[in-house]
């Protein structure tokens, strides 16, 4: 199902002015103005402008007999529409394939399929949000069925935090909002509203051929756009530099054989145009579009950089049961928004006739294989980090980087702890590999669950612990092996406790299970730690 968002940036004009001039107070309201005749109309209004009455439209004479001080600046349409531009090519490179512009203050996304590279259609939500809010700009995001739902709720229900209308609620979320979220022309708004059609609700109930006839068709195909009734596409846009082919089709093309053969053509034709420029793709997009508008598409990710048209048809035409094709395929695009420099190689044509044992795998293939399926962060390897505590000797890195790799600007630790930043942290030199003389589980628990133990205290190990309401008793055990916190991060081991000791012991239960348990301090001194046990892993 297509999933649509609309991301409205309110004060689009006067944001940008602030991020480029620090002297302009954010205290102090401010326009942008254009010149109409012999007088100035204001053109963008800022949060404090708009809540102190100001709107698009009226005079700056006006506006300063409201605000005396306030902040008057020419607008430039263009530089704010190239501006609009740059951010959804960088909407498009991170988020979605396709993105476009939505002038004057906003932007489109067709999220549909990205929202497992998140983890969820919130997660990705809350992300765009948050990145575009931290940069300065004030916004607001909703995610609907329909271009048209998404853009009516993001500009009139959206607040604070992303808007999210669950798959087949696009008349429910749209029945209550006025029929100029409907993105008529203000004047047909405005003669609706005097003939009592405030409410979107009213106009889907009210005869249509009367009210088509007076306003014209443009009402109803803006309704039935936003009810999803029919497609409205989004173009995308492209950076002019991007590796780039396309093929145009004599007729409607919609099996997945006729895909296929598009596809490998467009891989050729591009493969052609990196050697060229001496590059190698990591990330493809290929556009389907559609007849009736609408633009499906698929993105394929690459371990490291590569340009066989062969291995890139093969992952492209794995999705190809992905797309649904409606009244047929007109046209496709291939795109590489992100390359990276690849030299030359030699052919294996030349070795053809040699045994080929001595070959290596073709690695890179099956990691792409296996990362465009099941999602490039599931695919990982695991390196040992210079720490002293457990769940951050173990890091995930990509599958291909190399051994060399610095695993603090690559690596993503394997637990998600709370205190547990390494930015700004100065580690003492420690080893990169891991000790054999002191054994982990192949499995740690994230976080650590608190476990109820009878044991003597100081060094005792424990006779007895209940885990998840269940006895176990322990028949052998080793330790104990005393871990610091470490000093140098800033809040140390712990958030809440900076200055706890943790004694591990590696325990084995009657009934056979082997597993891994501390205690937070030292059994003696409570300056160390409560005395409370976890349980941190499980051995094989």
């Amino acid at each position: 199902m297509r999933r649509a968002a609309s991301l409205f940036l309110p004060s689009w004009s006067t944001d940008r002015l602030r991020k480029r001039d620090a002297s302009l107070l954010r205290e102090a309201p401010l326009v942008t103005a254009l010149p109409d005749r012999s007088r100035r109309l204001i053109a963008a209004v800022d949060a404090a402008a708009r809540k102190a009455g100001l709107a698009p439209g009226m005079t700056v004479t006006k506006a300063r007999s409201l605000i005396p001080d306030l902040i008057v600046i020419d607008a430039d349409p263009e530089d704010d529409l190239q501006g609009l531009r740059r951010l959804a090519l960088w909407a498009g490179h991170r988020y979605a394939p396709v993105v476009a512009p939505d002038p004057p203050h906003g932007l489109l996304l067709d999220i549909s399929g990205c929202e497992s590279l998140f983890g969820g259609e919130d997660r990705l939500a809350k992300d765009l949000f948050r990145r575009v809010l931290a940069s300065g700009l004030n916004v607001q995001l909703a995610v609907a069925d329909t271009i048209g739902c998404a853009h009516a709720v993001a500009r009139h229900v959206a607040g604070g935090r992303p808007s999210l209308i669950p798959p087949g609620k696009a008349r429910a979320a749209l029945s209550l909002l006025p029929v100029a979220a409907l993105r008529i022309e203000p004047g047909v708004a405005a003669d609706l509203a005097r003939m009592g059609f405030t409410r979107i609700e009213q106009l889907i109930a009210a005869p249509r051929a009367p009210l088509a006839k007076r306003f014209g068709a443009g009402l109803y195909r803006r309704l039935d756009q936003a009810l999803g009734h029919i497609p409205e596409p989004i173009e995308p846009i492209f950076p002019k530099a991007v590796p780039r082919v396309r093929r145009g089709l004599l007729e409607p093309i919609g099996t997945a054989d006729a895909f296929a053969q598009v596809i490998h053509d467009l891989t050729a034709d591009l493969s052609a145009a990196l050697v060229t420029a001496g590059q190698g793709a990591r990330r493809l997009d290929l556009f389907f579009h559609r007849v009736d508008g609408d633009v499906p598409t698929i993105r394929i990710g690459t371990a490291t950089a590569t340009r066989d048209p062969r291995h890139l048809a093969k992952l492209l035409c794995q999705k190809i049961d992905t797309i649904d094709p409606g009244l047929g395929v007109e046209a496709m695009t291939l795109v590489a928004p992100l390359v990276e420099p690849l030299g030359p190689a030699q052919a294996s044509g030349l070795d053809s006739g040699l045994a080929t044992s001595g070959r290596g795998p073709d690695l890179p293939a099956l990691v792409d294989a296996l990362a465009n399926r099941f999602g490039q962060r599931r695919l990982y390897r695991l390196t040992a980090r210079p720490s002293t505590m457990p769940e951050r000797e173990v890091a995930c890195l990509p599958a291909l980087a190399s051994s060399s790799a610095d695993p603090h600007r690559m690596a993503r630790p394997l637990s998600s702890e709370k205190g547990t930043s390494d930015k700004n942290e100065d580690a003492p030199p420690t080893a990169d590999r891991w000790d054999p003389d002191c054994p982990r589980p192949a499995r740690l628990i994230s976080p650590p669950e608190k476990i109820e133990v009878i044991a003597a205290l100081p060094d005792h190990p424990p006779a007895l612990f209940i885990w998840r309401g269940t006895r176990h008793r322990v028949a052998a055990a080793d330790g104990p092996e005393r871990l610091y916190g470490e000093w140098w991060r800033a809040g140390g081991q712990e958030a809440d406790t900076p200055f706890t000791v943790r004694d591990y012991y590696q325990v084995e239960t009657a009934s056979g299970g082997r597993f891994w348990l501390f205690r937070l301090g030292d059994g003696e001194h409570m300056s160390t730690g409560p005395m409370t046990w976890f349980i941190h892993g499980a051995f094989c």
